[in-house]
């Protein structure tokens, strides 16, 4: 990985990580109740998010989840830079499962020692779509097993997310092909 894709990385970590953990005042956000994590292994497609700084100019945004034996996941993220067909950027980390949070609560680590919350707020029965946030309220994504999402189905997601108090003016689709 080229140092300007470790350094956008690496900011983003910080970010993620280190930001306060104080919860939105409007109301407490809750996790979904389970998650088989077999299930949810595999890829993703972003399909939007709140913008945030280390992904600026990503389009075709993936995440990929890979379940070890040794009960974590492995995290490969990956986008096109500047444009569909732009240079891709990737990064590899861990996901960990918090215990008893009927694995709806996970502490992602890019960087050692840095771990940062990644909380499933709303799942599909059919794990067809997932969306992610952190209790703060200040990250979040919608998240496809297919690059392209109904539309009926994504505006049932924002009116849930309107629901939990998130800022819909925040939201940003993203570009995939």
């Amino acid at each position: 990985m080229h140092i300007q894709n470790r350094i956008a990385w690496f900011f983003f970590t910080i970010i993620f990580l280190i930001m306060p953990a104080a919860e939105s005042t409007s109301q407490t956000l809750q996790t979904v109740p389970h998650v088989d994590v077999q299930k949810y292994s595999g890829k993703w497609y972003e399909i939007a998010s709140y913008p945030q700084r280390f992904q600026k100019g990503c389009h075709c945004t993936t995440a990929e989840y890979t379940l070890t034996d040794k009960g974590y996941l492995i995290v490969e993220n990956r986008c096109n830079k500047g444009s569909v067909n732009g240079k891709q950027s990737y990064i590899k980390g861990k996901a960990f499962v918090e215990k008893n949070t009927g694995n709806a609560k996970l502490k992602v680590q890019f960087f050692w020692p840095f771990r940062g919350k990644y909380w499933i707020i709303d799942l599909a029965d059919d794990y067809s779509y997932a969306v992610v946030s952190h209790p703060s309220k200040k990250y979040l994504w919608i998240l496809s097993r297919k690059p392209k999402m109904d539309e009926v189905v994504y505006q049932q997601i924002i009116s849930r997310l309107k629901d939990k108090g998130f800022d819909l003016d925040k939201i940003q689709r993203t570009v995939q092909i």
